[in-house]
């Protein structure tokens, strides 16, 4: 897949320069947290009910310089929002209420669309989460957060790589050695607890264990352990040299901007997860047991799917559907077969539209739009489907012709939308990315 071509020394440059100079301190001092978006091929809507998911980053994310300010003080200064957010590490954090579009993450870290001031929730959330574990912090930070530039970071998990940012960043300033799986549930407290998301734990699984050139396997039904396997090509092949289809990583933008916890309709769906677990757990009598699908054998499932109501069978099949989509994804991708795996990919972008019911028609129609495009193996959805953008897998040799392709027919089915995005940024090809670090 080649070396790694995001940060570059230009970007790494420029932030230690911004930094240096908030600081009063040598660039060779300021470090800087490199934090990416993650896609997830195969596991979509599962990882809330304990499902076994596939994930990977990408090379374009996050990027947070800092020093430690020496003292108690946090000053943060953003690429886009104007103003500075400035708080104590010694102050007693508390959870926000969910308040719409306040929480919208945007590409360069941050996320109000009407008050700029509130940019800093996600600091203030790794302070929270760190403190509610009992982390005393005595040492805040200076820093400058950025986002790759022009992109749309919609359904690319923008609000798990800022979170994840930033406690890096307090952790590094304080010395504290925490481990990927603390750090996936410390970004849980800020998603679920500070902000009040209820989504789950995928996003900040990708982006803590993910590895170049590897896809990453999660059960996140073993929630305290963080279970994980790196799976790279020819696992299941070792003895037969195996050279697969070169790849690229296409994101097609929708133009569609709405916060997630100001759509009723993601957390609805999680409820009716949970209500078809309970429904199905109590039929077959074990009704003590915690009301997610990842505790129903599928022979309970099988036994009594058709007792469900409409909705709840249609989340249920999902789910089940979905982790077993997962499964067969591991063993194409060991193997190499990129067309099988896309075929993969594809299935589940329709069981997320016709049975998790997500999707917007703008979303839907790039789906589509890109099932049909040059070289591409497979395509879905990329984050919770009702904003953002599509991800696919694309030949690395058709991938120009691919994305000129989709941003050709997308502007024909929504040409208002198409005519308000970045046209340079409308359709991204991208490269597998690497695991959050501090460099």
């Amino acid at each position: 897949m080649g070396e790694l071509s995001w940060p570059s020394d230009a970007q790494l440059n420029y932030i230690r320069n911004v930094v240096s100079q908030m600081a009063g301190q040598r660039t060779d001092e300021v470090r800087v947290v490199v934090s990416p978006y993650r896609i997830c091929p195969l596991g979509a809507h599962i990882d809330h009910q304990g499902g076994t998911i596939c994930a990977m980053t990408i090379d374009k994310g996050i990027l947070l310089g800092f020093v430690p300010s020496g003292d108690s003080q946090v000053y943060l200064r953003s690429e886009q929002f104007r103003g500075e957010v400035r708080f104590r590490v010694d102050e007693i954090q508390h959870p926000k209420p969910v308040s719409g579009t306040n929480l919208k993450v945007q590409s360069n870290g941050s996320f109000p669309q009407h008050e700029d001031c509130d940019w800093g929730n996600y600091a203030r959330g790794a302070q929270y989460a760190l403190q509610s574990r009992g982390h005393c912090l005595s040492q805040g930070i200076i820093g400058f957060i950025c986002g790759s530039k022009g992109l749309d970071s919609s359904g690319l998990s923008s609000s798990a790589a800022v979170g994840i940012a930033y406690l890096l960043a307090f952790e590094r300033a304080n010395n504290l050695l925490m481990s990927p799986a603390e750090n996936i549930e410390y970004d849980r407290l800020i998603e679920n607890e500070y902000l009040g998301l209820k989504n789950g734990i995928l996003d900040q699984s990708a982006i803590l264990l993910s590895s170049h050139g590897c896809l990453t396997s999660m059960n996140c039904k073993l929630v305290q352990t963080k279970k994980h396997e790196l799976i790279r090509f020819s696992k299941l092949q070792k003895d037969i040299p195996l050279v697969p289809k070169a790849f690229k990583i296409l994101l097609a933008f929708s133009g569609l901007k709405q916060a997630l916890t100001s759509n009723p309709g993601y957390n609805r769906r999680v409820e009716e997860c949970r209500e078809a677990a309970k429904f199905l757990l109590d039929a077959s009598g074990s009704g003590k047991t915690e009301p997610v699908l990842s505790e129903v054998p599928p022979e309970v499932y099988e036994a009594y799917k058709h007792k469900l109501e409409t909705n709840l069978a249609k989340r249920a099949e999902h789910y089940f559907s979905e982790n077993m989509r997962v499964l067969k994804g591991i063993e194409t991708w060991a193997s190499g077969d990129m067309e099988k795996f896309g075929e993969l990919i594809s299935a589940s972008g329709l069981s997320s539209i016709q049975n998790y019911e997500c999707g917007a028609e703008p979303l839907i129609q790039l789906y589509e739009i890109l099932l049909r495009a040059p070289g591409v193996f497979g395509a879905r959805f990329s984050g919770a489907g009702f904003r953002g953008c599509c991800l696919a897998f694309v030949d690395t040799h058709k991938a120009a012709e691919a994305a000129s392709f989709v941003r050709g027919e997308y502007s024909k089915c929504q040409p208002k939308l198409a005519s308000e995005l970045n046209q340079e940024t409308a359709v991204l090809i991208c490269d597998a990315g690497d695991c959050a670090r501090v460099i």
